[in-house]
């Protein structure tokens, strides 16, 4: 056999032991007598002694091998006179009596440590050393022990894991389709799916009342930190049941989760907003609610004074950082900065300092009384000792700028701490959003997304007053999962499509077969899917996605390791008779 034991098992219980460990060599270390090997396996790492007194021919041949070198050795299990805490087995070493090279290697491009010199795209061309780097290993280990335990909760639940198709057919709403040619049947495509949703509909017409798929995902779009053009979502559905069903069903995946993985016991139902109050208070739809520092809005109290900005604002809002009034024109400068900057697009930041001592100072001082100011600090709740900050403007903009900076300060404050995690429910998303470019309603979420029923009368007549039956559930500022409940009534479905701007003919076509599929009974039913890469990442402590994925594309959505995409051959094309056209 290779070995008789990992090199993460073995401890001072073994000593005496006679053992074989195989592995890759982590380190080696020459000492003039003796000779140190680190042997690694996905286990752990065992240290390995090899003495010139008693072997000089062995200690000779270890100081040979190199990093990465795949070794088999044999050797008895002694305890060590100088212990290493930081590993499991810091209390042993293998004093070896053969040592046998399986395969030799070059030297790798960059170390394979946690803190490694090797660059991301380095590290991704060489993915397979990159996974040898224990903080990956671990990661890849991490998201194994997730799909375990949502697959035990589901079943646990009465869930069916069930597969969906891979090649289904091309959709315009949502995000571009990755299309695929088919051979076949020349000059027709199918698309890989965004998501199993119209399948999972179709299984609750089946009679599958509680279906669940951990499942591949494609959307061909812009990348950033949590995107990537193939992802993994853990896909839901049940049949019979109301939206409270479903937050209390999969608000129970999330706390089991949190126990099992994290060793953190959620007793507290999550919390609960609207859209509307998300929107208001935090100037998102996934706030992140470790802190508090609310944005209240303060336009009535502002306006009217003589100062153009204010006067002309559509909107003012205001965010008070407790223990900030000490903070330096320079700091503020920073923060001013960082609202101007591009991608949030404010104009400036506005102060109001309320010093411990109880005066107010104001960088609008010229145009405000200290009892004016004195009302704005009343407004907003603020602490003597705190900093307010105002933004105003246009109403959206500003509110995306002033969440942008409640975290900004929120990190510099050590406000985001990694080790809390503070989950809620956002609820009643509208149901449609307007687009100045093609002029029309698009669906907010998707077409089959049921309107709140005490909204549905203002779908032809005011549609963007009308609430989906939707939810969000949000940790940390991270949306980890959405979904809604489902139109199941033929004439809701119709009226959306109308609103959507499909014809009878455009619905057919396209989603022909769900609607031919409600003719036959389908029950009420809604569900939910969770972004699973998001989700390990968010436990894993990482800002990315592709430090949980084994082998991600990049930034450009390129495998630089196998060098893909990369074009076919012209007998390939001649195969599904498609031309390629230069651009």
């Amino acid at each position: 056999m290779y070995r008789t034991h990992t090199c993460g098992e073995l401890r001072l219980s073994d000593a005496g032991k006679d053992v074989i460990l195989a592995g890759w060599v982590q380190r080696t270390r020459d000492l003039g007598g003796m000779t140190f090997i680190d042997l690694r396996d996905r286990y752990g790492i065992t240290q390995l002694v090899f003495d010139m007194n008693t072997n000089a021919e062995l200690c000779e041949k270890a100081r040979k091998i190199g990093r990465e070198f795949v070794v088999q050795v044999k050797g008895k299990v002694r305890e060590r006179s100088s212990k290493n805490l930081k590993i499991p087995t810091g209390d042993i070493e293998i004093i070896a009596e053969e040592i046998d090279v399986l395969s030799s290697s070059e030297l790798p491009p960059f170390t394979i440590e946690n803190e490694t010199d090797g660059g991301e795209e380095l590290r991704m061309k060489f993915r397979y050393l990159d996974l040898r780097r224990p903080c990956l290993r671990e990661n890849i280990i991490l998201r194994h022990r997730m799909a375990q335990e949502v697959r035990r909760y589901f079943d646990s639940h009465g869930f069916l894991e069930i597969e969906t198709p891979m090649l289904i057919k091309s959709t315009p709403e949502g995000a571009r389709d990755f299309i695929v040619p088919s051979r076949l049947h020349p000059g027709t495509f199918y698309a890989l799916p965004q998501s199993p949703q119209t399948f999972k509909q179709l299984l609750m017409v089946a009679g599958f009342d509680k279906y669940f798929q951990i499942v591949r995902c494609f959307r061909d779009e812009d990348l950033r930190a949590d995107r990537q053009p193939e992802f993994t979502q853990i896909d839901c559905e049940m049949a019979f049941v109301e939206q409270d069903d479903i937050l209390k069903t999969f608000e129970g995946l999330a706390k089991h989760l949190f126990r099992e993985i994290k060793g953190i016991v959620l007793e507290d139902d999550f919390p609960r907003i609207t859209w509307d109050e998300a929107m208001s208070l935090y100037g998102t739809d996934k706030p992140d609610i470790r802190f508090d520092m609310k944005i209240t809005e303060i336009t009535m109290l502002v306006k009217g004074k003589g100062f153009t900005v204010f006067d002309n604002a559509g909107y003012a809002g205001a965010i008070v950082a407790e223990g900030c009034s000490e903070y330096s024109r320079k700091q503020i400068d920073e923060l001013v900065e960082f609202v101007r900057r591009p991608q949030i697009g404010a104009s400036g930041i506005f102060t109001v300092k309320y010093n411990t001592d109880g005066t107010i100072k104001s960088s609008v001082d010229k145009y405000y009384s200290t009892e004016e100011l004195a009302k704005w600090v009343r407004a907003v709740n603020a602490m003597p000792g705190s900093l307010i900050l105002i933004i105003a403007g246009e109403r959206e903009k500003s509110l995306s700028a002033l969440s942008e900076l409640r975290l900004k300060l929120a990190g510099d404050m050590g406000l985001r701490k990694a080790e809390t995690f503070s989950p809620l429910w956002v609820v009643d998303f509208p149901l449609f959003e307007w687009d100045d470019e093609t002029q029309r309603f698009y669906a907010r979420h998707h077409p089959f997304t049921s309107p709140k029923p005490e909204d549905i009368d203002l779908m032809e007549t005011d549609p963007a007053k009308v609430r989906a039956n939707a939810y969000d559930l949000v940790i940390n500022g991270i949306e980890i999962g959405g979904g809604s409940i489902r139109i199941h009534d033929s004439s809701v479905q119709k009226l959306m499509f109308k609103v959507l701007g499909f014809t009878e003919e455009e619905a057919s076509s396209q989603f022909g077969f769900l609607i031919n599929a409600f003719r036959y009974g389908a029950p009420p039913h809604g569900g939910i899917a969770f972004g699973f890469d998001r989700w390990v990442a968010l436990f894993a402590g990482e800002d990315s996605i592709r430090e949980v994925i084994a082998f991600p594309k990049n930034n450009a959505g390129r495998d630089i390791m196998i060098d893909t995409p990369s074009p076919v051959s012209k007998t390939q094309l001649s195969e599904l008779m498609i031309d390629i056209r230069k651009p």
